[in-house]
């Protein structure tokens, strides 16, 4: 009995020690993934500090765009605001040029006679100023064409006292 008791404690010891190999070796082999995962980390680390820093400028510059736009909002709207003035004031120019207009139809309307008369006595003004101009020129014509002959027959003149006819 004894050496069935040394037999299983040797047994015992050899099943032991089997196991601590064992577990020696999935402690090794956890150890080397454990060591590829503390580097995956770090280097994760690393971009993630990159990630977060790009990612505070571009909050920062996102920020000052936001800014930028709201500056030039504000600007444009003064802009759109004289645009709708002169909108405005282009709307009561016409109210008013519709209002003249209407007032000297109206005051045609009223005058229609009176000017039908004054347009047919400038029509006869129109026409004796014509005449006179036409009397004028044909004055002046007569006075150039006296003139001219005046002017051959001196020259004429002057021929026959040179002898040439």
């Amino acid at each position: 009995m004894i050496i069935i008791l040394y037999l299983s404690a040797a047994v015992a010891a050899i099943a032991f020690f089997y196991l601590v190999i064992y577990l020696t070796r999935t402690l090794k082999s956890l150890q080397v993934t454990l060591d590829s995962v503390s580097t995956t980390l770090i280097g994760l680390e690393k971009q993630l500090d990159g990630v977060t820093r790009e990612t505070t400028e571009l909050l920062h510059k996102t920020n000052n765009l936001a800014d930028d736009i709201q500056r030039k909002s504000n600007s444009l709207n003064s802009v759109v605001d004289a645009v709708k003035d002169v909108g405005q004031s282009v709307q009561k120019f016409n109210q008013s040029i519709q209002t003249i207009t209407h007032s000297v139809n109206c005051s045609v309307e009223e005058n229609k006679d009176k000017v039908s008369q004054i347009v047919q006595w400038s029509n006869v003004l129109l026409e004796l100023k014509d005449r006179w101009k036409m009397k004028k020129n044909a004055a002046t014509m007569e006075d150039a064409y006296e003139y001219e002959e005046g002017r051959r027959d001196r020259e004429l003149e002057r021929e026959r006292r040179r002898g040439r006819y």
